[in-house]
């Protein structure tokens, strides 16, 4: 891991307090950096005003890493668009729907919690080609973050897109610093299995009656 400092402290400092709605995220003491983290899963975001770490691990999702520079307060989230579907005559717009929808949660969160849309900037990561039968996700996803933040004029102040090798990002809200370790393909297997149920289950048509996202 590029920059990786290694503490070796057991000492647990006190647990930041959790912010409403993130019950369900992961969150534990990390020996190697000597802080309170989280961790989150394809699907989730997590936004922390109390010097948490954030992680997580990706393969062909992609993470925005979004945090307002003066104040501190940000998060991360970790997500993939819904498979093409060569018969879907509105697969542009559904994709587009939920690829929008894991941006503006975690920059309304955000907002929601001191950030302003002025002093935001952004930190890009993931879309790796590492699931051989879904060559295109990784890429689509990377289209598909790096339009949304031109469109609506956040600064990217980094990124680490594309290749073939899964990534796990280690971000600091409060600092804004970030840290990328390539993982072996070798080591992907887990990675592969979990994404390829999420995209399953974000791909499978829509119910009668189910609430859709905007």
């Amino acid at each position: 891991m590029r920059g990786l400092v290694v503490s070796g402290s057991d000492a647990v400092g006190p647990k930041p307090g959790l912010l409403r709605g993130y019950e369900h995220v992961h969150r534990y003491w990390d020996r190697t950096f000597a802080c309170h983290a989280a961790k989150i899963l394809p699907g989730e975001y997590y936004v922390t005003a109390d010097g948490e770490m954030i992680t997580t691990v990706l393969g062909s999702c992609v993470s925005a890493c979004i945090r307002d520079r003066l104040l501190g307060v940000g998060g991360m989230n970790h997500f993939m668009l819904p498979a093409a579907g060569a018969s879907s005559s509105d697969c542009a717009s559904t994709q587009a729907r939920y690829g929008s929808y894991a941006m503006e949660r975690l920059i309304n969160e955000v907002i929601k919690h001191g950030g302003r849309r002025e002093n935001l900037e952004a930190k890009l990561f993931g879309g790796g080609q590492v699931l051989a039968n879904m060559t295109d996700v990784g890429a689509r996803n990377i289209d598909f973050v790096r339009e949304y933040v031109c469109q609506e004029r956040l600064t990217v102040t980094a990124e680490d897109l594309g290749s073939v090798h899964p990534r796990r990002v280690v971000f600091f809200p409060a600092s804004g610093r970030v840290m990328v370790k390539r993982l072996l393909r070798v080591e992907n297997n887990t990675i592969c299995e979990r994404e390829k149920q999420y995209e399953e289950e974000i791909s499978l048509p829509r119910q009668a009656g189910e609430v859709e996202l905007f």
